[in-house]
């Protein structure tokens, strides 16, 4: 389905040090977990325990089962393990890390005996010995900790932490944000985490709700290869969790500037013109911003031992400007947005078997904007031109959480929690502002000589207005009951999730449309469809008549739509994980998902609650037995869901109409004059829906095809870690992923019509009365993999039911996006001077669809793309995918120059991504099918994407970090500058041919994003 009208696209020292060190090293962990565990060896005698007592107080005792101890489902932290018999300390490991989602390796050697705790994070390793490798399970991700974040030099936000680990790259800066791909899944196949709690976007899965900067704790990204116990996600996982109190109080604050004169000039945009020279498109070089972020919190014992809290708050205010395009009505958009954020949570110590957890967040973001005139002769800002509209979106989170030792055995984990959305829109009066006029759309396509050779906008700058009442909501419930019976640890559980958008209404501003221009480059050559694009047939098909005279033609357009909706997810799993010899694990685990989706009217329009079945099988194998070399692997199918917002247009009853004229004059506020109607299917004044969308309510079973499946890929992962000598750790992994079903639309109502009639189910005739009257839909889910069944209005009654295949759409392939990837690394631990860690990843992300999303051209309806609409848009598709980076070179560390002063660096070196050009079918052809211009033709020619491609980036960061041994080292200054060496290449180019200026000279695109420039920012922290 296509929309393309304009976007709505959103004190350090060598301890703490080695900490960091270990998070960073962490290779394996559970998914989207909250907790870690201890586990070892110890000598088998009578009466002998483990105890395991965290910061806080709370202490766990286990017992030692043939030479061996696990305690699990621990809050991350330090602990201290105490080895005891008959109520005798026999040894103690202090300071031992918990990392989320891993597992640490305590060992104590015969009684009485000493051995360091055999864990990365073990504070107690020595220069010379190198920490175990975690062989406890067989999931792949990265994790960084708290003192990593406050001195890697990147950028204050989850997706720039993601891009620390292999296989994760930038997203497409289209859809205005900084999303991140995983293993080359689209954007929105991701899942954000914070302290358990699945907070993605309920509306589109463009990001989730994360936590103040300051106040991560740990950052877990989930690349991979994790158990049944998580699923609805088939990219990556990001999932952070937050502080907590201890048993001692501290507290702190932080500023971080970033002034404008510390950040470099903006690259400006140059297209290139037919003769092959460069004009100046966007002048970058006036925009400017600048950053001030205040952070405080406090933490320790409300009650020692028993009730602790971490309450932190966070106010960021960016301010800059923006230049927009070269043109007569060319303008300086200046933007202010606040974004105040707060953490608090609360952990009950009930007793040593009984833990409850509160969590609660709560952020905003303001976006105040001012529009002012701007002369691209002078290089000038003028007069205050309009406000184009202030927003506000506020999220809040509420988690409680509880975990009950019942055995040394059994536990059990409940949690629930819930998260409200709010979306707020405004556009304030001022002088000039006529809200009751017509915006206007396309004004650099108006014909000039009405204009005075420029163009001519509206004083209503508005295209589309929300509810101000729009809001969504998620609830999230898990059980999760652990049971360890001999060599087994099973686990069992439901993961049951509730989204619901509520007033998700979106109508015209002014009279109800507004007027959008158009030139057709061949004024005889029919606007949508006719004889050259459609051929024989073309008069039953969707056709707009040519706008003659030099092409210039006008429509009125109108949208329209949206309801309050909801989808349902529930998953039950079971896992296995099966200490099969003291060298080899298996994790043997099955997960059913289902998932139901509600329309405007709380009728089910997609109910995939048939058995989804999810196997996950993975390996460990401790090579040596002793932690220094591990191979591992897994398989596993992951199921996704449809987010809410599908329902709006697939389901609803939307409206999205143009209607087409000729016009003979413009007038001072931009409408048209000396209408003709240009002659369409629909007659000479036919309103034209290139997707049925006549605000028709939607009958649910004809929405989807009557045998629709979810969306699921399957993934295979084989890899090693293993220590180098004393002072090093390196290892490798490949993945291999295929998306073996994925959910669209088509819009091809035409072939489903002439199926129709081979069938003998209608005549031509009725057949052509079916499409007059909206009853075969233009947008209908299918799967673009198999024979879709589809049910057909019947006008007296009942259902016609006809079966699709592929080919009787006209579609020579079928979907297809596959992942090989290859990763290698190479690891320094901390030695009490430098850390570091190196990785390459070859990867190749290749087949005809990205996935839910199309980051080529922007398009961010999901699930609701142009690439099935019709057969024709699939010609030359194949090809390198949007977000394939064939070569990814990462590096990252810290050096400890002295006890006061530390150094870091942040490089990335990454192969340009493959660039796509779209136009007509092929030269003179017009558009077939619904007219989108979208074709894989460049200047007539087929384009597959990816046959050029955007140039390597290369980006290096670095930072300083002083902490004054007279200020106790409690007080931190940081400087950090990144992109160090002002590298602006371009990131991705515009797909557009000869649509505006973007693609004027075949293989010349113009760039629609670059790397940022470089910038410095200056932090001042005190931790008392």
């Amino acid at each position: 389905m296509s929309n393309l009208k304009p976007n709505h696209l959103k004190s350090l020292g060598r301890k703490s040090l080695a900490i960091a060190l270990a998070m960073g090293l962490a290779g394996v962990a559970y998914g989207q977990s909250t907790t870690g565990k201890i586990f070892g060896n110890a000598p088998s005698a009578e009466g002998e325990v483990v105890t395991v007592t965290s910061a806080t107080g709370a202490s766990r005792t286990v017992s030692v089962k043939d030479g061996r101890f696990v305690a699990d489902n621990l809050p991350v932290g330090l602990y201290t393990v105490t080895l005891s018999q008959d109520g005798k300390t026999i040894d103690s490991k202090s300071n031992v890390q918990v990392s989320v989602g891993a597992g640490t390796n305590v060992g104590f050697n015969a009684v009485g005996g000493a051995q360091e705790a055999q864990n990365l994070s073990a504070i107690s390793v020595v220069a010379s010995a190198l920490p175990a490798i975690d062989v406890s399970n067989v999931s792949s991700s990265t994790t960084i900790d708290s003192k990593q974040l406050a001195y890697l030099p990147i950028a204050h936000n989850a997706e720039a932490v993601a891009l620390l680990a292999p296989g994760a790259v930038q997203g497409s800066t289209a859809y205005f944000g900084n999303y991140v791909s995983f293993g080359g899944s689209s954007v929105v196949e991701n899942a954000y985490y914070l302290n358990g709690f699945n907070t993605t976007d309920p509306l589109s899965g463009f990001g989730g709700v994360t936590l103040p900067y300051n106040s991560v704790d740990q950052e877990q990204i989930l690349t991979g290869g994790y158990g049944a116990k998580y699923g609805r996600s088939d990219g990556g996982v990001i999932s952070q969790i937050g502080k907590r109190g201890t048993n001692e109080w501290h507290f702190g604050g932080q500023v971080r500037w970033v002034p404008s004169s510390a950040r470099s000039n903006y690259r400006s945009a140059y297209f290139t013109n037919p003769s092959g020279d460069q004009q100046l498109r966007t002048y970058r070089g006036g925009n400017h911003s600048w950053e001030t972020t205040y952070d405080a919190y406090i933490s320790g014992p409300l009650i020692k031992d028993k009730l602790f809290i971490f309450a932190s708050a966070e106010l960021d205010k960016t301010e800059g400007n923006s230049l927009s395009s070269k043109s007569s009505s060319a303008y300086n958009r200046e933007t202010t947005t606040r974004t105040p954020a707060w953490y608090a949570k609360i952990d009950w110590n009930i007793n040593d078997n009984n833990i409850l957890e509160l969590t609660g967040v709560g952020n905003s973001q303001s976006n105040s904007v001012s529009d002012y005139a701007y002369d691209y002769t002078n290089y000038t800002t003028g007069a205050f031109r309009d406000y184009p509209g202030d927003s506000k979106n506020t999220d809040k989170l509420w988690i409680a959480k509880y975990t009950s030792y019942i055995t040394d055995d059994i536990s059990l984990t409940a949690m629930y929690g819930k998260l409200k959305h709010g979306y707020y829109t405004n556009y304030p009066p001022y002088e000039g502002f006529d809200p009751t006029l017509a915006n206007i759309l396309g004004s650099s396509s108006q014909n000039f000589a009405y204009t005075g050779g420029g163009q001519i906008e509206s004083a209503n700058p508005v295209t589309n207005i929300t509810d101000p009442n729009h809001r969504a909501q998620t609830s999230n419930l898990r059980l999760d009951l652990t049971w360890r019976i001999g060599d087994h640890t099973l686990t069992a559980g439901i993961d049951n999730q509730t989204t619901q958008d509520i007033d998700d209404v979106t109508v015209m501003s002014g009279p109800g449309y507004a007027w959008d221009y158009g030139k057709s480059e061949d004024p005889n050559e029919y606007i949508i469809g006719g004889p050259n694009a459609n051929g024989p047939g073309w008069e039953n098909k969707t056709w707009v008549a040519p706008a003659g005279g030099q092409g210039y033609y006008v429509s009125k357009y109108v949208y329209e739509n949206g309801a309050s909706v909801k989808v349902s997810q529930r998953a039950q799993y079971i896992q296995d994980d099966w200490q099969v010899t003291d060298r080899l694990l298996l994790s043997i685990g099955l997960r059913n998902d289902q998932f139901t989706n509600y329309n405007g009217d709380g009728d089910p329009y997609l109910r995939l609650t048939s058995p989804q079945w999810a196997p996950r099988l993975g390996a460990s194998w401790d090579v040596f037995g002793d932690s220094s070399f591990r191979v591992y692997g897994n398989a596993g199918r992951y199921f996704l869901a449809m987010p809410a917002s599908v329902a709006l247009r697939s389901a609803g009853s939307s409206l999205f109409t143009n209607q087409y004229y000729t016009y003979t004059g413009i007038d001072s506020n931009g409408v048209p004059t000396g209408l003709t109607p240009i002659d369409t299917s629909r007659g000479p004044e036919g309103l034209i829906s290139a997707n049925n969308e006549y605000g028709q309510a939607r009958d649910p079973k004809t929405a989807a095809a009557t045998n629709l499946t979810s969306e699921y890929q399957d993934e295979f992962i084989l890899g090693f870690d293993k220590k180098l000598g004393d002072s090093w750790v390196y290892g490798a992994k490949a993945t291999y992923r295929v998306l073996r079903n994925g959910i669209d639309d088509t819009g091809d109502q035409y072939s489903i019509a002439n199926k129709m009639i081979q069938m003998g189910l209608v005549t031509e005739d009725e057949a052509n009365a079916l499409l007059a009257g909206a009853y075969i839909p233009a947008s209908v889910l299918f799967n673009p993999t198999k024979t879709n069944v589809f049910q057909i209005t019947n006008p007296n009654g009942g259902y016609y039911t006809v079966p699709m295949s592929m080919k009787d759409f006209g579609f020579n392939s079928e979907l297809k996006r596959k992942y090989a990837g290859l990763d290698l690394y190479l690891e320094h631990p901390f030695d009490g001077r430098w850390y570091g860690k190196v990785t390459y990843t070859w990867s190749h992300s290749f087949g005809n669809t990205e996935g839910q999303v199309k980051s080529d051209i922007g398009q961010s309806d999901v699930s609701a793309t142009v690439d099935w609409d019709y057969a024709e848009l699939m010609a030359y598709a194949g090809g390198d995918l949007s977000n394939d980076r064939r070569h990814v070179l990462k590096a990252y560390g810290a050096y400890q120059i002295t006890p006061e002063w530390l150094i870091s660096g942040n490089l990335a070196i990454v192969s340009g991504g493959p660039q796509s050009c779209e136009g007509l079918y092929y030269e003179e052809s017009g558009n077939p099918g619904l007219g989108y211009n979208l074709y894989h033709y460049c200047d007539g020619v087929g384009s597959s994407p990816g046959a050029t491609r955007n140039p390597w980036t290369y980006t290096l960061s670095a930072g300083v970090t002083y902490r004054p041994e007279w200020a106790d080292k409690k007080l931190g200054i940081s400087l950090q500058v990144q992109n160090l060496l002002n590298q602006q290449r371009t990131t991705q180019t515009y797909a557009f041919y000869n649509q505006n200026q973007y693609w004027t000279v075949r293989d010349r695109p113009m760039p629609l994003s670059w790397q940022s420039p470089r910038y410095a920012a200056l932090t001042v922290s005190y931790d008392y």
